[in-house]
């Protein structure tokens, strides 16, 4: 399991600028809008050229490219520009674009949520990076009744394109405040849609494709996955809606996202030995859920089994399984079965955050209990 080596800066000083004059800093911004700077490349040939990297530089390429292509794309958040990002998601871009495109804001959530989403009302695409999940809500306002709602509320005449990104899920003893896992606290937000990267290459086309979205859109990226190592294809854009197929099988379908994918994929190296075959789809999309991949893998399997690290009681697994059980009852040999973190504050002691978390070997376990016992092959 990959374990992310680079240092969290919330105990850096910050570099931020509370001096900054953000509305001069805006109206500057929207020049290249009025000017007609957006750059035109959506139509380029796709390059299938094959990368390793890790996936802080997939994210980092991700970001770079779109603000080169579109004038118009600017990052904000605490640390983004002279750091480099507490993740070095943004590693040296400020010598590129400058102070305005990647702007360091006050530590003040609120505010800097507030701004970005008035920005991208404006004209701008604004790629709002949090230093820590967690620490969103303290703009949870900003993102439920402004970034969700202003699209509807005005009637059409506005759109939001953000993306409201930043590291977040339990980490390796990081504490209950930054182990938060927030997708279920903004499933429930009308307008705003969710994608979870896994893999460098999905990471990186999914944000490419997510600052190019006229949808307010929350970027979940795992604080653990940031060192995992990948292949990256240039010019290549991934659906933001569809479900992405990890591994066909016949017994059972394992549904996952984030760092849940390699929990399973672990689990599964260990089934395939007992003879099970698991077919595994990676979300990906939280909000709307690809239900048309979901529903072609249940009618083969007949069985399926969700595992997420959200919490348990009113979690995405519990949304899932609702809509699964509704739509496709009859196509279920067995009950939805759901393998959630515990509901509790996730402790600091390693024993007992391991603990909170689903672990490959109850995935077996899971498995073993739907399917009965293994058919040799």
């Amino acid at each position: 399991m990959a374990t992310c080596l680079l240092p969290c800066s919330t105990s850096r000083p910050s570099v931020s600028r509370p001096d900054l004059d953000f509305r001069s800093a805006i109206a500057k911004l929207q020049t290249f809008h009025r000017k007609g700077a957006r750059a035109t490349v959506r139509n380029a040939p796709l390059r299938a050229v094959a990368q390793q990297k890790l996936m802080w530089e997939a994210l980092r390429e991700a970001v770079d490219e779109e603000m080169e292509a579109d004038p118009t794309v600017c990052l904000m958040g605490e640390d983004v520009g002279h750091y480099g990002g507490s993740y070095k998601v943004s590693y040296d871009l400020h010598k590129k674009y400058g102070d305005l495109r990647l702007l360091d804001t006050p530590i003040c959530e609120n505010g800097f949520m507030g701004m970005g989403i008035g920005a991208a009302m404006t004209g701008l695409r604004v790629i709002i990076e949090g230093m820590n999940m967690g620490f969103l809500l303290l703009a949870y306002n900003q993102i439920s009744n402004n970034a969700g709602m202003l699209h509807y509320t005005s009637g059409g005449q506005y759109k939001v394109p953000v993306v409201i990104r930043g590291p977040g899920g339990v980490g390796r003893q990081l504490g209950a405040e930054h182990s938060q896992r927030l997708e279920s606290y903004f499933q429930s937000i009308p307008g705003v849609q969710l994608v979870a990267c896994s893999t460098v290459a999905n990471a990186k086309a999914l944000l490419k494709s997510a600052i190019r979205s006229d949808n307010p859109i929350i970027f979940f990226e795992h604080v653990l996955l940031y060192n995992v190592k990948g292949e990256t294809k240039e010019g290549y854009y991934q659906p933001l809606e569809r479900a992405e197929l990890v591994r066909s099988g016949k017994d059972v379908t394992i549904l996952c996202y984030s760092r849940m994918r390699y929990v399973v994929m672990q689990a599964v190296q260990q089934l395939e030995k007992m003879g099970y075959d698991p077919e595994v789809i990676d979300l990906i999309s939280l909000k709307p859920f690809d239900m048309e991949t979901i529903s072609n893998s249940i009618k083969k399997t007949r069985n399926a089994i969700i595992v997420e690290e959200c919490m348990k009681t009113g979690g995405i697994g519990a949304s899932l399984s609702a809509i699964i059980n509704e739509s496709l009852f009859d196509e279920l040999d067995h009950q939805v079965v759901r393998l959630s973190s515990q509901d509790v504050p996730t402790a600091y002691a390693y024993e007992l955050e391991a603990a909170t978390i689903v672990q490959p070997e109850q995935v077996i376990e899971a498995v073993q209990r739907v399917v009965g016992a293994a058919v040799p092959a």
